[in-house]
């Protein structure tokens, strides 16, 4: 469940959970539903829940529960020139290829101009065990037109693959820090800026996928054992009058396998009158190979690194959207609705893989939120 797990946070601008909150703790519960469905048969269903109970006027906790069930067909019938788990690293099971069910526990805290907030994640399968936590701070400053913030997270995998494959190393570790800025201009407009910091180490690769190249056995998907990266993001947003408002962002990744991105985004909302709310939003994303990636078809068995994943490799990718949101008078209920087109660049690791040139996906998510 790797690689679709990836791809879905990957389609965002990713932000640090911040200001998750509003400035007054509430009761609230929602349900969701999210699909995606791409043109090399891989199909995903993930519905979400979570249910947020304040306990006193400074203090709220929350539970969310995500379940993604995965169709492939690739898991199902062997790709080329990976056969096991392509698509996703869970195990397979009945009914659909992989299921997981992934809980996490918050916690949240306000007082004034402090807000802090911290929560664990846990997800255990067949052959995979993740879990991580969390922790974030905020303080408004000039009377709330400031707010710096600070984000932390420490992540955690160990796999135990359902191939008997031995692994020199079975763990992965993870760590990310995220500092921001966010700025009140005027009345209408804000800003923010983001600075984050990433680190990896131990099995940044899957346990399963490998090349065969000429009828030869190159070897299992392998990765250097670490990953420093940088990240540079701006975000705004502008209220254009009373019915309109746009939101933009920017996005810089850097790391130490000179993997080099862009993504830019921009989103326009419009309030049709006070129950319906419609948009467009639209998203560019650019990125340079891995230095340890080469050309399909020059690998050999000496090679210290074997890449089988297209993100590792230099592709582009655009992604074109609409959300919807209706909210009733008078009502504690809020439902929203949203579908999104990607679609990446040409590429010879996605041809190798999946006998398609690119990936062309549609994904949806379906809302209904409850203030009570």
């Amino acid at each position: 469940m790797q690689i679709i797990k990836s791809f879905l946070l990957g389609i965002m601008l990713m932000i640090p959970f911040l200001k998750a909150y509003a400035s007054e703790l509430q009761d609230s519960a929602s349900f969701g539903f999210d699909t995606y469905t791409d043109n090399n048969d891989v199909q995903v269903y993930s519905p979400t829940f979570s249910l947020m109970k304040t306990l006193s006027k400074n203090w709220l906790v929350g539970v969310k529960l995500r379940v993604d069930a995965i169709a492939a067909a690739s898991i199902r019938i062997g790709g080329s020139p990976a056969q096991v788990d392509a698509q996703a690293t869970a195990s397979k099971q009945s009914g659909f290829d992989d299921v997981r069910a992934s809980p996490t526990f918050l916690v949240a805290y306000e007082k004034g101009e402090h807000s802090a907030s911290a929560g664990i994640y846990y997800s255990n399968e067949v052959d995979y065990i993740g879990q991580a936590f969390f922790a974030s701070y905020t303080r408004e400053l000039n009377q709330g037109n400031t707010v710096l913030g600070i984000g932390f997270s420490q992540s955690g995998d160990t796999w135990s693959p359902s191939n008997n494959r031995q692994l020199e190393v079975a763990n992965r570790d993870e760590q990310k820090i995220d500092f921001s800025f966010n700025q009140l201009l005027s009345p209408t407009a804000s800003v923010q800026l983001v600075y984050s910091y990433m680190h990896s180490e131990g099995l940044l690769s899957s346990p399963y996928p490998y090349l065969v190249q000429d009828d030869t056995f190159i070897g299992f998907e392998k990765y250097p054992k670490q990953r420093e990266g940088h990240a540079f993001a701006l975000k705004g947003l502008k209220y254009i009058d009373e019915d309109n408002s746009l939101n933009f962002s920017y996005r810089y990744y850097k790391d130490d396998w000179d993997i080099n991105s862009h993504t830019l985004s921009a989103e326009w909302l419009h309030d049709v009158n006070e129950q319906w709310m419609v948009g467009a939003r639209i998203r560019y994303y650019s990125q340079t190979g891995s230095n340890f990636a080469k050309d399909i078809g020059t690998y050999t068995t000496n090679d210290p690194y074997v890449v089988v994943d297209y993100r590792m490799s230099a592709f582009d990718s655009y992604n074109f959207g609409i959300p919807l949101t209706y909210t009733p008078s008078d009502s504690p209920y809020s439902f929203s609705l949203s579908v999104d087109y990607y679609q990446t660049s040409d590429n010879n690791y996605i041809q190798q893989w999946f006998g398609e040139s690119n990936i062309q996906a549609v994904y949806t998510t379906f809302r209904v939120d409850y203030t009570f």
